[in-house]
């Protein structure tokens, strides 16, 4: 499912390790990784062939210090606008996962700031792996997905099953926040939260793929209770489904929901104290 990654280098290290991270799943150990390096345009040659020097510095040392197969690794550097760069070398690439690192801008804040993670979020297809700068990335032991009814959860979990399978001591967390509950009902008991319609399938699709799994159903307020779980949880990865809602006739123009900050995925990708998964597939 997750045969060519995009690794979209900043030089952060909070990307880098979560990219270590990743390649230790044996899921990934066979994917295409491509390296992209963006050279902004300078004033001066002398500046401009020292980004480039630089850049190409950056890239070599990312391979070096994962010691990555240089037989599955392409390298590129190139010039341009960084947001707009990143998005054609995906397309160019045919990436199945970008992965980037992000500061966690809110709302406009990230539009005026000229966020390139949020530029890119807003365009483009593919799934996304968010690293914020200021979260502490740790070897995946526990996956949170939040689930709802949606053919993007569903395959949200067919891409954690992918990422997991064959990962001994790790733990699947099925979430489902539910604001119409009733908070009287509240705490749910684990065989109701088992039951759920939305989780009981899931959960049973996991289990036969020898996942250690479990379901939470709770209420209040999904981008918010997210948020909070994850942390209650000491979630490692959190994973959504982040549905392409635009026609296809607008596909260039930002969907104003995540652009003002609306959106669960918006919302969480801000909010989350951890790297956050964005499945993201045309259906």
């Amino acid at each position: 499912m997750l045969e060519k990654i995009l690794y979209a280098d900043s030089g952060a290290g909070n990307t880098q390790e979560m990219l270590k991270v990743l390649m230790d799943l044996p899921a990934i150990k066979n994917s295409k990784l491509t390296i992209l390096h963006v050279v902004s345009p300078q004033i001066t040659t002398e500046a401009e062939t020292e980004k480039w020097e630089e850049g190409g510095k950056l890239i070599a040392d990312v391979i070096k210090d994962l010691n990555l197969d240089t037989s599955k690794v392409t390298s590129v550097l190139r010039q341009g606008e960084p947001k707009d760069t990143v998005c054609q070398v995906a397309e160019e690439s045919n990436a199945d996962l970008i992965i980037m690192g992000s500061r966690g801008l809110k709302r406009l804040e990230a539009i005026l700031e000229n966020s390139v993670s949020q530029y890119v979020f807003q365009l483009t297809n593919r799934a996304m792996l968010l690293v914020k700068d200021d979260v502490y990335v740790k070897r995946i032991k526990r996956v949170m997905v939040a689930m709802d009814k949606s053919e993007a959860a569903r395959y949200c979990i067919d891409l954690a099953i992918f990422l997991l399978k064959d990962y001994p001591g790790c733990e699947l967390i099925l979430l489902q926040v539910n604001p119409d509950l009733n908070p009287q009902l509240l705490p749910l008991s684990k065989s109701e939260m088992e039951s759920d319609p939305i989780l009981e399938p899931a959960a049973a699709k996991v289990k036969r793929m020898g996942i250690n799994c479990r379901s939470i159903v709770t209420g209040g307020k999904p981008k918010e209770k997210i948020c909070e779980l994850v942390d209650e949880y000491n979630v490692d990865l959190l994973m959504l489904g982040s549905p392409e809602r635009r026609p296809s006739v607008a596909k260039t123009l930002p969907d104003l929901d995540r652009l003002l900050g609306t959106s669960t995925s918006d919302y969480v990708r801000v909010n989350a104290n951890c790297p956050v998964l964005l499945a993201r597939k045309e259906f």
